[in-house]
């Protein structure tokens, strides 16, 4: 294992490897890192009707089609309309859908008369399913390594370079909540609960620029597998090792659900499952479980990083046709953005006294918006598989090329987002083959009721194989926790690299089967809070690692007391919060900021009340002169790169020795 014991004295610290540092150039690049954050903070500067910029309506940079019997329909459709003006309802507005019905009755008739299978879209998305099966199970034989340990079965052996680390993280970040839940908060409840994702992940990759190439470094450096690892060798602390793990695999549980629903979604919208006996409604969907268990099992994270070349394809095709082709057949943009408004205006059928949504957020919103986007930025890389997919990478500055170029993929979120709007002008009617409606399926049933029967069963598979790549991500992270941070570091400490794999696939297979119960059992009409629900838990594990990434000067028992605090306010607040709809608990994310009194994010008003606990801890346990626990990295891990003599193959785990908490 790597050789701590050659710098026993500050006088021996390895500085060599640390590059000096450029004062003008670094305060230079942290605030072009910070304006996009500060802008994207400050809704109000866009939370109009007419945003414009340098004197253009911005809405003119969404794609449209240019054709020219379309052009005319475009020009005269751009974004105009005053505020609070009613939307015109003449025949233009309504174009004409095959047989001369407007296109809102084609929808509606769609929806209304479709009971049986889409066999051609089925056909071919069990054509794409089985083909990236194949190759899931063929990724075993990539560069035919042995899988017998948990650097080559969970990391992928750390060789990924630029491209297939972008497709990796790009297939691990963009999910089946981006096909499914995104589109489906647009359309039924509006920008606040749905667009905040654009910003979000927008703001998501100055903040990982800055740190996550310092945590590829020390985990290369030490053989880390996971957050644990490091906390723990960082602080000297298995308590807090323990904390950082059992939280990971906590907050994965409803992030896997999540892909799990989206799949379900596809598979209702074709005609399979959604009613009848348990064991026939929900059987396409314990097929493909079974089918992700296996290859995953099998093929470790080869297996994601081969399919999401498929999956990344797939969805660029789909929503880059969707957003040039759906515009022409329901109206224009103009007709779609009025008919969302009409529709966020109108009385909640929940509680007819308040509007259905919000088209725009309004002065009252903008402290849930700003604090969705902020929290959600800074929870999504704390998950575990996000870790995961970052720490497969060979180099640090895979990293940061990374971060400059996976902003494409919030472009064409931005693009996904507004197909819920699209959906609201095409009049879809997103009823499940139960007869109840589910929000969750407004995507599908666009694409279903818009599209040739073919498209939209590539549509389906994109969506489907999009679970499947962040599904099988998901698992083998929190298997990696469970394995190195609870079975090797409490129970067998003598385990063996090849023993670790063994567990870790073991366990992988069980966190599915979790996530698959917690499908089945809890509420899918708010899959977007299963997400949200995992992003409180997680987000409080940031001050330990990320703080830890920079300075000692937190104090391990500080940082434990803090994050059990954040855990246990942010878990009763979410409790606290009924679904409109059903009453049920859990029902969002959202709840009043004490003191500000204005509504926010749980997880980043729990987030504050933990790095508050652990900075006044901090001072009371330093003055106590309490133990401070052993920090097994130096300065020079925190630079380390492709190649450094110093990485050694780490034969033993991060087994935590001698006095901690």
């Amino acid at each position: 294992m790597p050789d701590n014991q050659d710098h026993d004295t500050p006088d021996d610290l390895d500085h060599d490897t640390t590059p000096p540092a450029n004062r003008s150039l670094l305060t230079i690049a942290g605030v072009l890192l910070f304006l996009p954050i500060v802008a994207l903070m400050w809704v109000g500067s866009f939370a109009k009707i007419e945003p414009k910029l340098a004197g253009f309506p911005v809405l003119h940079l969404v794609p449209v089609p240019v054709g020219l019997p379309l052009l005319r329909m475009h020009l005269l459709r751009i974004p105009a309309r005053r505020q609070g003006a009613p939307a015109p309802t003449d025949d233009l507005r309504r174009p004409q859908g095959r047989g001369g019905r407007p296109m809102n009755t084609i929808a509606l008739t769609a929806a209304d008369t479709h009971t049986g299978v889409n066999g051609v879209a089925l056909g071919v998305l069990i054509a794409l399913f089985l083909l990236v099966t194949v190759m899931g199970f063929m990724a075993s034989k990539w560069r035919k390594v042995d899988m017998e340990s948990l650097d080559e079965w969970g990391l992928g052996g750390r060789t990924f370079g630029t491209w297939v680390t972008w497709f990796l993280l790009g297939g691990d970040l963009y999910t089946a909540y981006t096909f499914i839940a995104v589109p489906a908060a647009m359309f039924a409840l509006g920008a606040v609960n749905g667009f905040f994702a654009v910003p979000y992940t927008i703001v998501l990759y100055p903040i990982i620029f800055i740190f996550m190439s310092r945590l590829w470094s020390v985990s290369h450096r030490h053989g880390f597998v996971t957050t644990a690892d490091f906390v723990g060798s960082r602080y000297g602390s298995r308590g807090l090792s323990l904390a950082i793990a059992v939280t990971g695999i906590l907050a994965t549980m409803p992030y896997i659900a999540l892909q799990l629903v989206g799949i379900q979604a596809v598979l209702e919208v074709t005609g399979l499952g959604g009613s009848g006996s348990v064991i026939a409604k929900d059987l396409p969907l314990f097929i493909a479980f079974a089918v992700l268990a296996a290859y995953t099992y099998s093929s470790g994270l080869r297996a994601p990083a081969i399919i999401a070349f498929v999956k990344d394809g797939l969805i660029y095709l789909v929503i880059i046709v969707a957003v040039v082709y759906l515009p022409s057949k329901v109206g224009g943009w103009d007709h779609i953005f009025s008919a969302a408004q009409d529709k966020m205006a109108s009385p909640s059928k929940a509680n007819p006294a308040k509007p259905t949504g919000a088209f725009i957020p309004g002065s009252q919103q903008y402290w849930a918006y700003a604090t969705l986007a902020l929290g959600s930025a800074l929870a999504l890389f704390m998950y575990p598989h996000s870790i995961t997919a970052t720490l497969s990478s060979k180099s640090r500055n895979t990293i940061r090329r990374n971060a400059a170029i996976l902003p494409a993929y919030s472009f064409l979120l931005g693009l996904l987002a507004l197909l819920g709007w699209v959906a609201i002008a095409a009049g879809t009617k997103p009823i499940g083959l139960d007869g109840t409606a589910n929000p969750q399926l407004v995507v599908p049933q666009l694409f279903e009721d818009m599209f040739p029967s073919w498209f939209a069963g590539v549509a389906f598979a994109a969506i489907a194989i999009g679970a499947l790549v962040p599904a099988a991500i998901m698992a083998i992270a929190a298997a990696n926790l469970f394995t190195r941070n609870i079975y090797r570091e409490w129970f067998k400490p003598s385990a063996t690299p090849a023993e670790e794999a063994k567990v870790g696939k073991r366990v992988s297979l069980i966190v599915k089967l979790v996530a698959l119960v917690f499908v089945l059992t809890m509420d899918k009409q708010n899959a977007i809070n299963f997400q949200l629900l995992g992003g409180i838990w997680i987000l409080q594990t940031f001050p330990a690692i990320v703080f830890g990434l920079y300075t000692r000067w937190f104090h391990r028992w500080a940082l434990l007391a803090g994050w059990a605090v954040g855990m246990v306010y942010g878990t009763i607040a979410a409790y606290n919060v009924l679904s409109p709809a059903t009453g049920q608990h859990f029902g969002g994310s959202l709840a009043l900021i004490p003191v500000l009194a204005q509504m926010g994010y749980i997880a980043l008003t729990a987030f504050v009340i933990n790095v508050i606990v652990g900075v006044v801890l901090t001072f009371g346990l330093q003055a106590l002169k309490t133990p401070v626990g052993t920090d097994a990295t130096i300065k020079g891990d925190y630079f380390a790169d492709e190649g450094d003599p110093r990485v050694r193959p780490l034969d033993e785990g991060i087994h935590l020795v001698g006095p901690s908490a």
